[in-house]
């Protein structure tokens, strides 16, 4: 059984044993390709959500109603990619094992092979939709297989072809797009098509992961890579209450902030807006 943090995400108190949704931070920033950062994620994110209402109008639901535990971030070695994936793998099978789901906070996206290796030992079966300015698709980065420029073909080696559907991808290599064109569902810019990935994915399980910066920036700047371009912070809200409140999720993901780089700190009440509105969702 895992110990209650001492500082929690608002509203993720409740006993471990009553909560079926698991928080758990992985600050890492130890492959990021442009400016570092994420690594404090976590943290500022559970201090600033109490800045933001429990009750959700959106949904009119609030997350007193409901149980959700949250177990603090993982001491992470940044010498060590492998290790830190180990570490990451080995608090997503505790909470499996136990029932709950895992919902981690980044972190850069490397983080979210470590969760996706818990989850897929558990579902063969396993789909992954991936929201994200960027493709992840690399083979290598710098000579690098592990990094967050490659996660996602990583991930696509262990769920195997169309078990990946992308959305909001607006950069990339063009061999990243050659590869999704013959081994992912790839929606570029936008959400077009989410509605019928749904209908197709219901009842399959989904690992779901967001990397926040599939938003434009200038509605969310504080982020290792940003890209010009994106999606609006409602369009992204709603897509993400679709994709957990219509889903099987299995296991989750929220990355990339990097608050450093705004100091006003809107990007992170955005990243806690949205945390709360997936919690809602898959409650």
């Amino acid at each position: 059984m895992l110990n209650k943090n001492v500082q929690t995400f608002i509203a993720c108190d409740a006993e471990y044993e009553d909560s079926k949704i698991v928080l758990f931070g992985a600050g890492f920033d130890g492959t990021t390709s442009f400016r570092p950062g994420t690594r404090f994620a976590p943290p500022v994110i559970r201090s600033e959500s109490f800045g933001i209402e429990t009750y959700s109008p959106y949904q009119n639901k609030d997350m007193l109603d409901y149980s959700y535990f949250d177990s603090g971030d993982l001491e992470l070695p940044f010498g060590s990619v492998e290790r830190t994936i180990a570490d990451i793998k080995q608090r997503s099978d505790t909470i499996l094992d136990d029932g709950k789901l895992p919902f981690m906070i980044g972190g850069e996206h490397l983080v979210t092979l470590g969760s996706v290796k818990a989850v897929k030992e558990r579902y063969d079966d396993l789909h992954i939709v991936h929201f994200d300015a960027h493709a992840d698709l690399r083979d290598e980065y710098l000579g690098q297989q592990l990094s967050h420029a490659c996660v996602l073909r990583r991930c696509h080696e262990l769920v195997g072809d169309n078990h990946i559907f992308q959305f909001g991808i607006r950069s990339g290599d063009r061999d990243e797009f050659v590869f999704a064109g013959k081994h992912t569902q790839m929606h570029n810019f936008s959400f077009e098509g989410l509605e019928e990935t749904v209908e197709k994915l219901k009842g399959k399980n989904v690992y779901f992961t967001l990397d926040l910066d599939v938003l434009d920036p200038s509605i969310f700047p504080g982020t290792g890579t940003p890209e010009a371009g994106g999606v609006t912070f409602e369009e992204l809200r709603k897509a993400v209450t679709l994709v957990c409140r219509s889903l099987n999720i299995v296991g989750c993901d929220v990355n990339e902030l990097s608050p450093t780089y705004d100091q006003s700190g809107v990007s992170t009440a955005v990243a806690c807006k949205i945390i709360r509105e997936m919690l809602l969702a898959l409650s």
